[in-house]
């Protein structure tokens, strides 16, 4: 028996050639994908006209804090009674000072406010404008603090910008308002304006061009600045490792490595030859190496915190090592840089890698929990925000990055500013330290993100969280001494948070110095800088822990600055003093001299 075969019917010929009407036409990965890349594109653009801070983040705030607002109607009372008075104050003020123009101010700036020092705010009718912008500006503080139900991270978000949009409408920024302004005008017959009108063509002409600020051009690495004597003895696609010149016959056997941030060029610390750390510490016997990170681009936007690490603590501790065999390394980390060394120096303890004999963090933090204004810019509407501003691009740039540090201190970075160089047609002179900052660097996208997720927001490395080579890292396992710096200005890292150090860390011996200044002033502050003093005390193991604010109040000031005292702490962890060694060897010979070549790269 034969079969025939199976010949389709055209009704059946007809069903298989009809699309599945279920079938989609683009497949939804694709669509998915295409909506992902057009929300960060949108996000990203966007974050370029609002300085990378989210509206959508400010948005929930400010309803939030409206809303808690609204259901408070004894806080609104108080509110309406702290209005009335106040205003009957300015009102009894204002009319005493029309008649005795000696009458004493009814509220005073806060301590570090110096917008109204100048006399002339004390004459009529400048004294009206600033007291009533002080008495109104008191008034919105009591508005957006002390609020029933909400969270103290709204309340601090809230406030910080409500302070933002005051200081923008503040009398000093506001040419008619502003005595001094007035003064200089009628005095110079307006030439003031006319600078001022200059100075900004020539400020944004620089900006549209990337070019530095006024007066960088006066100081170059190489030239006048980052002038220690040294060579470059090893690179790779991340670091130059400098290794400076003796300057003494003899020098202390364990060499020091110094690991900047690798968001900043590292000659903050190797400035003019008087302001130099590093030629400090080579005057008084030691041998020192530094990371010159290098300014990441585009093509770097996959590197990560463990790249980081391994291209940088860690290749120039295997270079030291091989330079000067047989030496432990006190190792020196500043602001982020001393995040990464405190990351590193945990996974050398949990691995058993005994190379460090100290370690010694600038204006460090390693507990996120409490890390100042700055964490205010810091949540996941934030952060994802960034992450597309960065996703295009690859980096986050140095501009971008700078203006959210500005504004933590915008009466003095941003406003004070724009009047002097404006409106008074008055340029601040550079300096060292002000060309340094005028240099700026990048982030590439995916470190940025890691290290903004990772320690930032989840706060990891102080949770025990924190993993290095797929297994956890915690301070807790450093052993090597720690000597830790923190500056009492600080707004990047401030000094409590700075002092979590103590409930962290299980070495035999945490000393903490906490000096004047702020994170980067209070640094570079080197021997005969006036105005200077400091704080130190040791803490042993098995001794009771201390409150940051009991320390502060038992601790005893030292006057000037704090590298001598810094220096003989570590000269007592070295050991004798012996011919200092050769610069580089076979394996990692000299390249080129120092600065190197990174520093250079904009």
């Amino acid at each position: 028996m034969t079969t025939e075969p199976d010949t389709p019917t055209p009704l059946a010929s007809a069903a298989q050639a009809a699309p599945d009407r279920d079938q989609p036409a683009i497949d939804p990965a694709t669509i998915h994908e295409l909506a992902v890349t057009l929300d960060k594109a949108f996000k990203g653009n966007l974050a370029r006209m609002t300085a990378g801070i989210t509206p959508a983040g400010l948005a929930r705030v400010y309803f939030d804090w409206l809303a808690h607002l609204a259901l408070s109607p004894g806080k609104q009372l108080e509110l309406t009674d702290k209005g009335l008075r106040k205003l009957t104050r300015f009102v009894r003020y204002a009319t005493q000072a029309a008649i005795d123009p000696d009458t004493p101010p009814t509220i005073e700036p806060l301590p570090q406010d110096r917008r109204f020092t100048d006399s002339a705010w004390q004459s009529w009718p400048y004294n009206l404008y600033y007291q009533y912008f002080l008495l109104n500006q008191q008034w919105w503080h009591n508005a957006t603090t002390g609020i029933d139900g909400l969270s103290p991270g709204s309340e601090r978000v809230v406030s910080f910008i409500t302070r933002q949009l005051l200081d923008h409408c503040s009398p000093s920024n506001i040419p008619w308002l502003n005595p001094e302004i007035s003064q200089a005008t009628l005095a110079s017959g307006g030439m003031n304006l006319v600078r001022g009108w200059q100075n900004l063509q020539e400020d944004l002409q620089r900006m549209a061009t990337g070019l530095p600020p006024v007066g960088t051009e006066a100081y170059q690495p190489g030239g006048n600045i980052a002038i220690t004597p040294g060579k470059v003895v090893y690179r790779n696609r991340l670091i130059e490792l400098i290794q400076y010149s003796p300057t003494t016959e003899q020098v202390y056997a364990e060499p020091v490595l110094i690991m900047p941030a690798w968001i900043m060029k590292y000659y903050i610390l190797d400035l003019e030859p008087h302001n130099s750390l590093v030629r400090y510490l080579v005057d008084q016997g030691h041998t020192v190496f530094m990371i010159s990170w290098r300014n990441p681009d585009s093509e770097d936007r996959d590197l990560g915190m463990e790249d980081y690490r391994k291209l940088g603590p860690m290749a120039a501790l295997d270079a030291i090592s091989s330079i000067v065999p047989g030496q432990k390394i006190h190792a020196v980390g500043y602001c982020l840089g001393g995040t990464l060394l405190s990351i590193a120096a945990a996974a050398m303890a949990r691995d058993g890698d005994g190379r460090l004999a100290s370690l010694t963090t600038l204006a460090t933090q390693v507990d996120f929990s409490e890390a100042g204004e700055l964490l205010l810019f810091i949540g996941e509407s934030e952060v994802d925000y960034l992450e597309s501003m960065m996703w295009k691009q690859g980096y986050l740039d140095g501009y971008q990055m700078a203006g959210a540090f500005q504004i933590l201190r915008s009466n003095d970075l941003i406003w004070s500013h724009m009047i002097h160089a404006y409106l008074l047609g008055e340029r601040q002179p550079m300096n060292s330290l002000m060309a340094w900052n005028a240099d700026l660097t990048r982030m590439p996208y995916r470190m940025h993100s890691e290290y903004l997720r990772q320690l930032f927001l989840n706060n990891d490395l102080a949770s025990g969280r924190y993993q290095v080579e797929g297994h956890p890292v915690v301070i807790n396992d450093i052993r090597a001494p720690m000597f830790v710096v923190s500056t009492l200005k600080d707004h990047v890292a401030p000094w409590k948070s700075v002092y979590k150090i103590h409930l962290l860390a299980d070495t035999d011996e945490i000393t903490f110095l906490l000096t004047s200044g702020g994170h980067n002033a209070g640094i570079v502050s080197e021997p005969g800088h006036p105005r200077r003093r400091y704080q130190m005390r040791t803490h042993r193991e098995r001794e009771c822990y201390i409150n940051p604010d009991i320390w502060q109040q038992t601790t005893p000031v030292s006057e000037g600055s704090w590298w001598p005292a810094w220096q003989n702490w570590l000269a007592g962890y070295s050991s004798d003093m012996t011919a200092p060694p050769a610069m580089g060897n076979a394996h990692y010979p000299a390249l080129c001299d120092a600065p190197g070549e990174y520093v250079h790269i904009r």
